[in-house]
């Protein structure tokens, strides 16, 4: 499975790997740390399968016009019956325009249509914390509720991973950063 993933810029990325650091420390949540080079991010698009090549040239092209976004962290929640802890973004028109442009733009790729990352199935989010049995997840919201304040910063990269699940990895496949 392939991912397209929007990346923090640095002082942002750092808030939220602290996060994930005292959430291991506490005892919490290991989520950060399950998969090998975990970055923070917000999910765009999945697909299950790709025309590798081809899609990195759509891709390079695609992201070579789009700027970095300012985004705001204003919000904790969770997936009904999942375990996962989440920061909800503002929801600013240029993050939905983001969004929808690299789904019009690479729909013929668009093979799942149960993905929770299409139109009309999104809710952007960074994850915090994920599959935690009730008492953690009501833990790590409590934590989270007193530790975290207001997150301002950018979404300064698109990436493209490759979701490796039996190998606990997602390697980038292609990175475009945006116009600052």
């Amino acid at each position: 499975m392939y991912a397209v993933v929007a990346i923090f810029d640095t002082k942002t990325e750092q808030i939220i790997k602290n996060i994930w650091q005292e959430l291991k420390k506490q005892s919490i949540s290991c989520y950060a740390f399950e998969v090998e080079d975990r970055r923070p991010h917000i999910t765009l698009a999945s697909y299950n399968k790709m025309y590798i090549n081809e899609f990195i040239r759509e891709m390079g092209s695609f992201c070579h016009h789009q700027s970095a976004i300012s985004i705001n962290f204003k919000t904790i929640g969770s997936f009904l019956n999942s375990g996962t802890l989440f920061l909800s973004p503002t929801l600013t028109k240029d993050l939905f325009d983001l969004h929808l442009s690299h789904h019009k733009h690479f729909e013929k790729y668009n093979n799942n249509p149960h993905s929770l990352y299409l139109p009309n199935h999104w809710i952007p989010h960074c994850t915090i914390a994920n599959r935690l049995p009730l008492d953690k997840l009501k833990e790590a919201f409590s934590y989270c509720s007193e530790r975290i304040s207001d997150i301002n910063g950018k979404l300064v990269e698109i990436v493209l991973i490759e979701v490796l699940d039996k190998k606990k990895e997602a390697p980038t496949v292609f990175s475009k950063k945006l116009k600052v």
